[in-house]
């Protein structure tokens, strides 16, 4: 019978190993904690992600040992301060790459998601520099999003400002400064009927049982009905105020 060699046990593999997933994770778990205002469960990550539940949980476990999460049984997952910081520096590439997109080579706002979803992980900051820069500083993306300045902690950026178009009451009047969901329809369905970030929009009314909220955009004579759905989705400053939460 042949010598046969012991097992090697390889080595827990580091975060730098895992670059591409530690970026995607903790910039689903930024999103959802922002929208959200509480920790993430996996169940909500893994949808996000579009993983399996068992694989969201496996990379939770391994991103909460190298320090970047923080995963209790039954209460969700939330970031550390250093997986703010990675979330952050993800987030900051992907608008940027955004922006730039929108601005330079003219593709629509529906269009920009997915491309910068690619592109975000080979951005070295010397590039995301150039970009920001060339593009003049930029403070938010095509949707309304801020960029985080470089090297952003926690609590430099306020994610979500204005107030949903669902909650206001009729006769409000304000500034469109948000779209919080990036589903293509809904983005094309607002180009369709011309809304866009900085429009002045004013609330006509409510439809009773759940309907539509009538919307006029830059006193335009045809109001736009705004679902209930993109009307949750969709943040309005009101004129004179500086509430923005």
């Amino acid at each position: 019978m042949g010598h046969v060699a012991p097992a090697v046990q390889a080595a827990a593999p580091s975060v730098d190993d895992y670059t591409k997933s530690a970026e995607d994770y903790t910039k689903a778990v930024y999103a959802l904690e922002s929208q959200k205002g509480r920790p993430v469960s996996t169940k909500d990550l893994a949808e996000r992600l579009g993983v399996p539940a068992p694989t969201a949980s496996t990379t939770v476990k391994r991103l909460a040992e190298n320090g970047l999460l923080e995963h209790e049984r039954y209460r969700g997952v939330r970031l550390t301060e250093p997986g703010k910081r990675v979330a952050l520096d993800v987030v900051r590439r992907h608008r940027l790459v955004e922006t730039m997109l929108h601005l330079r080579l003219g593709l629509r706002w529906e269009e920009v998601h997915e491309e910068a979803d690619r592109l975000e992980h080979e951005l070295s900051d010397e590039l995301a520099a150039r970009i920001f820069d060339e593009l003049g500083q930029p403070e938010a993306d095509p949707h309304g999003a801020p960029i985080p300045p470089k090297g952003a902690k926690g609590d430099d950026v306020e994610e979500i400002a204005g107030e949903p178009l669902r909650d206001l009451p009729a006769g409000t009047k304000g500034v469109l400064v948000r779209v919080v969901n990036l589903d293509p329809e809904m983005l094309v369905y607002l180009s369709e009927q011309g809304i866009g970030i900085k429009d002045s929009v004013e609330v006509i009314d409510h439809q009773p049982f759940g309907g539509s909220v009538l919307l006029q955009v830059d006193k335009r004579d045809t109001l736009v009905p705004i679902g209930r759905e993109l009307a949750s989705l969709m943040r309005i400053k009101r004129h004179g105020s500086s509430r923005t939460r």
